[in-house]
Parts: C-alpha cells; structure tokens; sequence
C-alpha cells in the first residue's frame, strides 16, 4: 500500500473509525494516514475485540477486512447489522463480483479490495459518511405501506424496519422516485452514485432481487418492483408520496 498521492479534503476531522483487520503492518500504516486529516482511528487485529468495543461504544464508521481469523468479515458485518447500522466499509483481497455481493447483502455499506490507495480509502470514508450524515431534513416519502425517510436513510412497510444497506437503499430511492417509469439497467447504474457496478454481468438484477425479498414482493407477482423485459425494471407501488 502506497502513501503516496495528494488525498481529497472531506469533512472527517473528528470521525471515530474502527479498523478491524488482522495485519497489523497495514493496520499501522492506515492509522497514521488517516490521522493526517483528523480521523480518530482505533485498530484491532482480533474481530471479537472490534466487535466487543463497538457495541460498548460504536465510532462513525467501520473499515472491516473480510480475511479475519475465527470470523470471517461477511459473518461479523451480520452480526453487526444485528444491532447497529453504523456505516461499515468492507476490505478484502478478492476481488470476485460475488464476494462484492455478499458483502453488501452482508449489510456492508461500501467495498474497497485490496491492495488500494489510502486516499482512494479516505475518499471512500467521506462518501459513506456523506450519505448516512445527520441532515436538519426529515423529507418522508410514502408509496402505500411504504415508507422511506431520506435523512435516516431508512425504510419501512407497515412499521417493519427493512434494515436496507446503502446501495438499496440508493436503488429503492432511485425507483420511487420514478414510480411508473421504465429504468434501464444503464440508467440505474448512472443514477445510483457511490455504488460499484459492474456493467458486464449482472449485479444490477442482483440487487434488485435481494431487495424484492425485503420488500417481500412474490416473484411471480410483484406488488413493488416489476421486470420491464428487455428493457429494466419498473416500480408500481401504489399510494401517494
């Protein structure tokens, strides 16, 4: 991991970080980076110790290897999301469109694989942070049983908590807002900022469909989200915003 490179300027002074990754060298050389622009980082090389202090008191952000030993990242980012939706910014040194998958699904609100630029990282914090941060709005936007809160960045249907990751969150915000239109695969990559797609497979219909299931929209006959074949996918939810 390089330090070289001119990072870009965020608001992160005073961000409590939680790095949990067992290589102590990189451990080492991320904290001393991130402390250049006021990130209070605190670093564990063993996950239930990270997992322990988080619960006792939970920082800003997350940064989460997904190589752990005893545990694996994908598992603890669970066991996180259990109690907590404190941002969590997953590592790992598979690059695997899958494992990608996998971590979002996990709850993972961002993923950055190994090896990378500490300021590609420091970036990547100040987006994260940038999303979930506290606003003064409490816009609200209902579509019949659901739900959305756009300052909470959070959803529901009759009361239950979808406990949506960041990207669909973006994704289910993106398609109510354009109740009744047909939006093509391209134009939901273009239009959900900060979500890493990858336009050659099929990672878009991979999100969709992990959100259906929170949505509990049936497969057949979906109440929320419809396949425009050959063309994208159409939100028809009834009810007024």
């Amino acid at each position: 991991m390089s330090l070289s490179g001119s990072p870009i300027i965020g608001e992160v002074a005073s961000t409590k970080a939680f790095l949990i990754d067992d290589d102590e060298r990189l451990n080492a050389l991320v904290t001393s980076y991130l402390q250049r622009f006021g990130v209070l980082v605190r670093s564990f090389s063993h996950p239930e110790k990270g997992f322990e202090a988080l619960k006792d008191n939970p920082p800003d952000i997350v940064i989460l290897d997904v190589m752990l030993p005893d545990i694996d990242g994908f598992t603890l980012c669970r066991k996180i999301r259990e109690f907590s939706r404190v941002p969590i910014l997953m590592l790992t040194a598979r690059g695997d469109v899958m494992d990608r998958v996998v971590g979002l699904d996990s709850g993972a609100d961002d993923y950055l694989p190994k090896p990378f630029e500490p300021r590609e990282l420091l970036a990547r914090i100040q987006a994260v942070l940038r999303r979930g941060w506290p606003g003064e709005d409490r816009e609200q936007i209902r579509v019949g049983a659901l739900e959305l809160n756009l300052a909470k960045r959070s959803a529901w249907i009759d009361g239950r908590d979808l406990a949506l990751t960041w990207a669909e969150f973006e994704l289910l915000t993106l398609l109510v807002r354009n109740r009744g239109r047909i939006l093509s695969r391209d134009r939901i990559m273009d239009q959900t900022r900060g979500i890493e797609w990858d336009a050659f497979d099929r990672s878009v219909d991979v999100h969709i469909s992990r959100l259906r299931q929170k949505l509990g929209d049936h497969p057949k006959h979906p109440t929320f989200i419809r396949t425009a074949r050959g063309s994208g996918y159409i939100f028809v939810g009834g009810g007024d915003e």
